[in-house]
């Protein structure tokens, strides 16, 4: 046998212990041990790893086994061999394991072996899957080029299991990033809303009572200050609103009626245009979060307004149930969106270019916002639009 403590030994055992393996029975590993098993007519079959002092099965069939001390394992002597395949056709005839206690049990003895090198991408033998007979037989090609197809299938779930544990730490690491820039977000924006404030006021004071004195000039600079103050506060305001929309939880679920609600929305926009929203002609009660439900209503018929150049805007809002779902459809006769900017609408700053009817440009803040809600609500949104003639959202949700 090779030497435990040498250097490609610490360098095999470090590459094994890189995938995280646990000692739990695996159902995955389980079927392709019962797959051998069926494949060479062999009574059992197992899937071992070889560590520093023990030999532990990840999956077996045939035999109650989870592990064996390293020095009496067979699939220690195929692993420390010079070759991938290690087959003994019975033990009782070789002089290595004529004593060894597996060859000579009363009950099932290892007479016959075979085992196949898990050898990983780095070219190290991390363990074997081996089929085992309680009496003498024969090993055949046919059973070799098998049990090394199972056995690549088993190095492949080895390798998923490490990936899929990489990739959940990465998971983790961007949701902590993430919280720490919603957090650092949401104080900035906080800070910078009182200034802002601060700023609107004595714009408003200084008109007031110096406006005489500053002349036409320094009343336009006045009024401008004035107007990008507001803007920016829209803007900060449309940011803290897209952060909390990740932290809103979806399971106060109460039931209402869509029509009431759709009333509702129409009472906060506080229209003053000439405006026809038409209401689906049967009402339902649907049961979802309704706070979550009525700012995506209010966002997306604030948009239909506010993105509208014609003398009279008509707005058109109707659903259907399917599949445990509804569907929302919030259609106006805007002015559309162009054809190469609706694939990148629902992303965060993503703006159309498109001035509203007051003259102001979008921030690209609060469609990335309604997606988020859509999301929490357990569907999805998309957008169909022609630029000129208008532009139609239909999402989901679950109820």
């Amino acid at each position: 046998m090779l030497q435990i403590d040498s250097v490609a030994e610490q360098k095999r055992l470090f590459s094994l212990k890189s995938y995280g393996l646990n000692k739990k029975k695996d159902e995955d590993f389980c079927q392709i041990t019962l797959l051998a098993t069926h494949i060479t007519k062999m009574p059992v079959s197992l899937i071992s790893f070889v560590e520093e002092e023990e030999v532990w099965f990840k999956a077996t069939t045939g035999m109650d086994i989870c592990s064996s001390e390293r020095e009496l394992s067979f699939c220690s002597y195929a692993v420390e061999s010079n070759s991938d395949l290690f087959v003994v056709e019975n033990t009782l005839k070789d002089d290595r394991f004529i004593n060894h206690p597996y060859a000579n049990l009363k009950e099932k003895p290892v007479i016959f072996y075979a085992g196949i090198c898990l050898i990983n991408k780095e070219g190290f033998k991390l363990g074997t899957l081996c089929v085992i007979d309680h009496k003498e037989n024969k090993w055949t090609n046919e059973h070799e080029k098998s049990l090394r197809l199972l056995a690549n299938q088993v190095i492949k779930l080895v390798e998923l299991n490490k990936l899929n544990k990489s990739l959940k730490k990465t998971e983790k690491k961007l949701k902590r990033q993430n919280k720490n820039l919603r957090n650092f977000a949401g104080h900035v924006s906080h800070d910078m809303k009182m200034p802002l404030a601060n700023m609107i006021v004595t714009s408003d004071i200084l008109k007031l009572k110096y406006g005489n004195l500053l002349g036409e000039k320094g009343l336009e600079y006045l009024d401008y200050l004035k107007s990008s103050s507001l803007t920016l506060s829209d803007y900060i305001t449309g940011l803290l609103d897209h952060y909390e929309s990740n932290k809103v939880v979806s399971d106060n679920k109460e039931t209402f009626s869509f029509n009431h609600l759709i009333e509702e929305v129409i009472d906060l926009l506080n229209i003053n245009i000439d405006c026809t929203i038409n209401f689906p002609k049967k009402d339902i009660d649907i049961s979802t979060n309704r706070a979550i439900f009525e700012q995506i209503i209010l966002n997306l018929v604030g948009n239909s307004i506010k993105y509208n150049d014609k003398k009279s805007t008509v707005i058109n809002i109707s659903y259907k149930r399917k599949k445990q779902k509804l569907f929302v459809k919030v259609e106006d006769n805007g002015v559309g969106i162009p054809k190469k900017k609706v694939s990148e609408i629902f992303k965060l700053f993503a703006t159309v270019g498109n001035l509203d009817r007051y003259g102001k440009k979008g921030h690209g803040i609060g469609l990335s916002t309604v997606k988020n809600l859509v999301e929490e609500l357990g569907g999805n949104i998309k957008v169909k639009s022609k630029l000129g003639v208008g532009t139609t959202f239909i999402f989901s949700i679950k109820e």
